[in-house]
């Protein structure tokens, strides 16, 4: 008996709905207004903005709103603080002012807050106690520690993808700390690298258990393989391993078998070392200030 032609349409509509409900969900938050999904992360703290920014470029986009982030400086780091709920979204914007908000670089209130939750540079008068012995600052060890600073390796090959690895080891001595990054970390091959960054990153504390932490990314050293390969040397090997020195402080062992990496060693000097680890921009290194003399117009 055929079914009713009532029957046979809405079973038709119900499958087309069905067909088209994965991309319906897949697009939802796409499709819903700027307004109302600003709205929705105002509700967020620091550490979630942070986190769901991740997830795409839309999420990405909104979740660096100056409003949202000016919120939270002034909750946070402001002298006149206001209280941490949704309907003071709003009050930067009364307080400051529309124009002062929404006319600031995209993401300038995210640096601000990240700039803030750096801190002050107390840590700077504990770099004041000097060795006798090395005439360097016998703290920097321990400011380093606590300022929960660690190195990152950023490899970038021929075909132009690029890899980020955390350090595999650290060893401190008295005037200077190596690192390493092993095989492990899945190394390119040594003739595909073409540009090494060296980046200091301390850690931002955010309240976000079980996630990996922001961290102000400081670039500390940038080199072109090509051009350093010109006056790469070995300067030791074995039966397994060859150790290519690219400048002072900066070796490469090479798998001689299979011409991989093995590990990538860095030897970083103590001086100016934090400051060059923590106060340098994420494609700008730190510059030291330099100390002009006092003008003499008598005996110049």
């Amino acid at each position: 008996m055929a079914a009713p032609k009532a029957v046979t349409s809405r079973v038709r509509a119900s499958k087309r709905a069905d067909k088209s409900s994965p991309a319906s969900s897949h697009n939802f938050m796409e499709r819903l207004p700027s307004e109302v999904l600003i709205k929705i992360l105002s509700y967020l703290d620091a550490s979630a903005l942070f986190t769901i920014s991740h997830v795409n470029k839309l999420f990405y986009q909104f979740a660096s709103d100056n409003a949202l982030w000016n919120k939270i400086y002034i909750a946070k780091f402001s002298k006149n603080k206001k209280p941490k709920h949704a309907s003071c979204l709003d009050e930067p914007l009364r307080k400051m002012g529309t124009v002062e908000v929404r006319d600031r670089p995209a993401g300038y209130w995210k640096w601000r807050c990240f700039r803030a939750a750096r801190g002050t540079n107390k840590w700077q008068k504990h770099l004041g106690l000097i060795s006798c012995h090395t005439g360097l600052p016998s703290q920097t060890e321990q400011v380093l520690r606590n300022l929960h600073v660690t190195w990152e390796l950023e490899v970038s090959v021929k075909s132009g993808h690029e890899s980020t690895h955390e350090l595999s080891c650290s060893q401190f001595c008295e005037t200077a700390v190596t690192l390493w990054w092993s095989v492990g970390d899945c190394l390119p091959s040594y003739q595909q690298i073409s540009t090494l960054q060296l980046h200091g990153v301390r850690r931002i504390a955010l309240n976000c258990p079980g996630l990996k932490k922001p961290g102000w990314r400081s670039l500390m050293t940038k080199l072109d393989m090509q051009t350093l390969t010109k006056s790469t040397q070995v300067i030791g090997q074995d039966r397994l391993v060859e150790l290519k020195l690219l400048q002072p402080g900066i070796i490469i062992g090479v798998w001689r078998d299979q011409c991989s990496v093995a590990f990538i060693m860095f030897t970083l000097h103590f001086h100016r070392l934090v400051e060059r680890s923590v106060e340098g921009s994420s494609v700008c290194p730190y510059v030291e200030p330099t100390v002009k003399p006092p003008f003499d117009d008598i005996d110049p």
